[in-house]
């Protein structure tokens, strides 16, 4: 063999030692794998560590190694950590094999001689694959300093405003027509009790008066194409029948209009709004919409008493869609979530019993801009509720429905509790499975609720009901539910239910997902790169994630991962140009056919096909290296950098010690 290969196997502590016989592995590959070219075979504690490092690129300088093998944990973690230490010792890095006898074996295995030999197979294999592998070089692209932010709730906001204070452009899309997303219909945040408008409104103005923040809202993007550093994105910006230009604010269309119809967004059905309406007073930007599903004009041809009433004359019913084309470098995606639909959960009453209310109904109706101007009533909009019931985890840790707990149930639920207290003195149940109060001051929080004199009943609300059984029900809605602390069913009458919804995924967030060529959980949440090392950015390069599209978070977490997402697409707009990975595919222009099923396949849409030469091409910026494509081709046209048939099927015979049974000598008959 011309290949000088060093194998270095971890202990990882007792992670591996503790089932693997580290030392005999090591041992085995110096003896049985020299024919193979493994000229020094070592273990060590910790490979990662600054010493274990040291020891390989030491061997590297003094033994001419010419490929390395580092049997330790899985490449997810350490493969940049192994490869860099080649690179510092002037081996390319790319010749440097890490294979993972920790994930997948020392971890699912309980038997150390099982374990060991195991080990031996998977290290025997990566030497043979190791022999195979190539120099290779990243790829370099140069970076648009440009973002794209879609979303403009919180976390958008955060993540726009630092990249914007750091001087360089954002476009800004939200789909509503103000910015805000959901904290803007809160009334306190927990669990400071801060007005959520109070802290959310300055952020919300210093976006539309940014100089580096291009807002477009009532829009969507409805196209994305290039790869990092180099996106081009297509923003259907729909018509206001406003001219923003002209249109000064003053409110004089909304106040004429004769139309009002049930505010189901903002006001979540409890108030009302004009066909032409502002969300609510501190919008952002703080220009009407004309809502032309339900205005007299766009539905008979009559009225236009917006147009005859406006002073500047900003009305404009001949608006068209637009369709935007802006060049980005880098994509933050913060498209909020859904609340669950609580109607799925019939037992509980909601739409059928007037006085149960959802989480996000009651926060307008405790909210001093809400319909009923903070006053907490009941439907009848007159009578203030002596006995309130809160149903905790609506939606959430239910095997029937998200078995996921959505984060923020408890803690919001408490606040409700308190304003409750507050505001109308009456009696609440707080109805919980467990409470979790994890973050910085929410126990407390807790506490100071249980000094309040919240009734704290732990079980699970089985039904919530009109049906009295005795007199002192009658009138009342009936929360049944088994308090497991005291072991009994117990019936608690009041006259209002609230019900803490769940968080979930967007309604379309699989489609957004598709379009900006990322990944979903079974679950419908976004995919980080890595769930605790990486939790902002995603497998395709240059599209981040921040908020509650990773997962439930409350405000706090979004707001940090909001700036972690920007301090990441900061730090490549700096470098001016980003070193990508160079394992790509490659595609054989002589064998394709043309059957385009490479193309319908790659989940980054990194095929091109010519139709003029009938041959596909990857685009190596936007190809991740996936092998989606290399498994499909029915000609075998394509192949994958680092994952040759010739790397592979290596692998496969150092996996099964073929190469180490070649040597052994045939047994003699007897």
């Amino acid at each position: 063999m011309t290949e000088k290969i060093g194998v270095y196997v971890c202990h990882c502590g007792t992670n591996i030692a503790g089932i693997v016989d580290v030392e005999g592995v090591a041992k085995w590959a110096a003896e049985k794998l020299q024919h193979r070219g493994v000229v020094i075979a070592r273990d060590y504690k910790f490979m990662c560590s600054s010493l274990g490092q040291e020891l390989i690129e030491k061997d590297i300088k003094e033994l001419g190694l010419t490929r390395v093998v580092v049997a330790a944990c899985s490449p997810h973690l350490h493969e940049r950590t192994f490869r860099n230490a080649c690179k510092n010792a002037g081996l390319n890095p790319y010749l440097c094999e890490l294979v993972s006898i920790r994930e997948q074996v020392s971890w699912v295995h309980t038997d150390k001689a099982v374990a060991t030999e195991k080990s031996k197979a998977i290290v025997s294999g990566g030497v043979e694959r190791v022999i195979w592998d190539e120099p290779l070089e990243p790829l370099r692209v140069p970076i648009n300093p440009a973002t794209l932010v879609v979303g403009g709730g919180i976390a958008g906001i955060q993540a726009a405003l630092e990249i914007a204070d750091a001087g360089y452009h954002v476009y800004m899309v939200e789909r509503e027509p103000s910015i805000g997303g959901h904290m803007a219909q809160f009334d306190k945040t927990f669990p400071t009790l801060d007005c959520s408008a109070c802290i959310l409104t300055p952020k919300m103005v210093d976006v539309g008066n940014h100089k580096n923040i291009t807002l477009l809202t009532w829009a969507e993007v409805t196209n994305v194409d290039g790869y990092v550093g180099n996106f081009q994105a297509t923003i259907h910006q729909k018509p206001r029948y406003v001219n923003t230009d002209l249109c000064t604010g003053c409110g004089i269309c909304q106040e004429k209009c004769p139309k009002k119809v049930i505010d189901d967004v903002f006001e979540a059905g409890l108030g009302k709004r004009k066909a032409i309406y502002t969300p609510f007073p501190q919008a952002v930007p703080n220009f009407p919409v004309l809502d032309k599903a339900n205005c007299t004009y766009f539905l008979r041809g009559t009225c236009k008493a917006c147009e005859k009433f406006c002073p500047t004359g900003a009305i404009d019913f001949t608006q068209q869609d637009e369709y935007i084309q802006v060049d980005v470098g880098q994509i933050i995606l913060a498209t909020g979530y859904d609340l669950f639909d609580v109607r799925r959960m019939p037992q509980y009453g909601y739409g059928r019993l007037a006085n149960v209310f959802t989480s996000l109904e009651f926060e307008r109706l405790s909210n001093a801009s809400g319909p009923t101007g903070g006053k907490m009533v009941l439907r009848d909009a007159v009578t203030t509720p002596t006995s309130v019931a809160i149903v905790h985890c609506v939606g959430s840790r239910d095997k029937n429905y998200n078995s996921y707990c959505s984060s923020i149930c408890c803690m919001q639920s408490l606040k409700f509790a308190h304003l409750v207290h507050e505001r109308t003195g009456a009696e609440v149940y707080n109805c919980y499975i467990d409470i979790r109060t994890p973050a910085k001051g929410y126990e407390e929080f807790y506490q100071r609720l249980l000094e309040e004199g919240t009734h704290f009943i732990r079980g699970k609300v089985a039904e919530v009901t009109n049906a009295a059984r005795v007199p002192e029900e009658e009138g009342k809605l009936i929360v049944q539910v088994e308090d497991t602390l005291i072991g009994k069913q117990r019936r608690i009458p009041v006259d209002m239910v609230i019900l803490s919804a769940g968080l979930e995924p967007r309604h379309d967030a699989k489609d957004v997902a598709r379009l900006f060529g990322i990944s979903c959980s079974a679950d419908g949440w976004y995919i980080e790169r890595h769930p605790k090392l990486d939790p902002v950015a995603t497998m395709t390069e240059g599209v981040y994630i921040a908020g509650v599209v990773q997962g439930p978070k409350d405000i706090p977490a979004s707001v940090a991962q909001g700036a972690a997402a920007a301090a990441r697409a900061l730090g490549k707009i700096q470098q001016k140009e980003v070193a990508m990975e160079p394992i790509r595919a490659t595609i054989n222009q002589d064998k394709c056919s043309g059957c385009r099923i490479c193309n319908n396949l790659c989940p980054f849409n990194a095929i091109l096909f010519h139709e003029d030469k009938m041959v596909s091409e990857v685009n190596p910026a936007l190809c991740q290296g996936c092998g989606t494509c290399v498994a499909a081709c029915p000609a075998g046209a394509i192949s994958g950098t680092v994952f040759s048939n010739e790397q592979i099927l290596a692998q496969l015979e150092g996996l099964l010690l073929l190469n180490v049974k070649q040597l052994e000598p045939e047994p003699v008959p007897s």
